[in-house]
């Protein structure tokens, strides 16, 4: 059972139709998949990194041991579960940045955060044309049923995963979905954390070198209709070491976008049966995924169902 890491160098060229398969599988089979050769030079990756890590060690790490001896956590003799050991903070990118009004941040750092978004929002929607292709979805389907009145709601999660003395009973971050489209993390290389249960089982993500993961949000589970699944993913803490880096760069619908399954990938069967994912507006899932994140995805699908509000399932248009 090997994760499944896919090289898009040759994305235009012969291997083409051997790359798809490789991301229709993953998407059908893990939700998860990691790229290499991906458009992002090493270089700026490194320095990205770089400067991350910079910024935990002079503005964050004294205010994480704080707030862990305030809560009494290196103490701990039974399994925490109501809190995660990460240091975090957001990058909003789409559709206003708020990067120049986070004032701890030094301009070197701002610049390449910018830099590192406009690169990342590339990506992913390269990613959901391939998706598209692999759905047999007009080229940009996904990107426009994302859009709403103001495009893509686009951000950045960084975090810093400190050592961790009671690693079995704190987890770095607890299990979960996550509630948009589709998620990129570039995640350190060197410490592992990240594991998809996959079969009833924990697999752990790999940490290579410039590479990035991507997986399935619930967003996408809805408009494949189930085709495409959101998978339960944890961060493990770790005893000892530098800590764990990891940027997770969440490409969703806009606030106000109208979310259902595309038409062509509701079966008739499914139909019939009422088997059907609910519509919704991203906005209201939201809401009700803030209080409901580290439990199971389908009642807030159930609950999405019960407001299920009056949408014609007709084409998306695209361009």
């Amino acid at each position: 059972m090997e994760f499944p890491i896919i090289n898009l160098e040759k994305l235009n060229g012969e291997d083409r139709p051997s790359i798809l398969d490789k991301i229709k599988d993953a998407c059908e089979n893990w939700g998860f998949f990691e790229v290499l050769n991906h458009g992002i030079e090493p270089e700026f990756l490194d320095n990205v990194e770089k400067l991350t890590k910079q910024h935990y060690k002079k503005c964050m790490e004294q205010r994480f041991k704080e707030q862990v001896a305030t809560k009494g956590l290196n103490a701990v003799v039974t399994e925490v579960t109501d809190v995660d050991w990460e240091s975090t903070f957001f990058l909003r990118h789409l559709p206003i940045s708020n990067i120049a009004d986070l004032p701890d941040l030094t301009d070197d750092y701002k610049s390449v955060m910018k830099q590192f978004a406009s690169k990342l929002e590339k990506l992913a929607e390269l990613l959901l044309d391939l998706l598209c292709e692999n759905l047999s979805l007009p080229k940009g389907y996904l990107k426009n049923a994302f859009h709403g009145s103001n495009g893509p709601t686009f951000g950045t999660k960084v975090s810093n995963y400190p050592p961790c003395p009671k690693p079995d009973l704190i987890k770095g971050l607890r299990a979960h979905t996550d509630a948009g489209g589709i998620i990129l993390l570039f995640q350190d290389d060197k410490v592992s954390g990240l594991q998809l249960l996959k079969d009833g089982a924990w697999v752990d993500v790999p940490p290579l070198r410039h590479s990035i993961v991507v997986n399935i949000g619930d967003q996408l589970e809805v408009i494949t209709n189930g085709k495409y699944k959101s998978v339960l993913h944890r961060v493990v803490a770790q005893p000892e070491g530098e800590g764990r880096m990891s940027l997770a760069s969440f490409y969703n619908p806009g606030s106000d976008a109208v979310i259902f399954p595309a038409p062509s990938l509701v079966e008739k069967e499914a139909a019939e049966k009422n088997q059907i994912y609910p519509k919704f507006v991203f906005e209201d899932y939201m809401k009700l995924y803030a209080g409901l994140k580290f439990q199971a995805k389908e009642p807030r699908f159930e609950a999405m169902k019960a407001n299920d509000i009056d949408v014609k399932l007709g084409p998306i248009a695209t361009v």
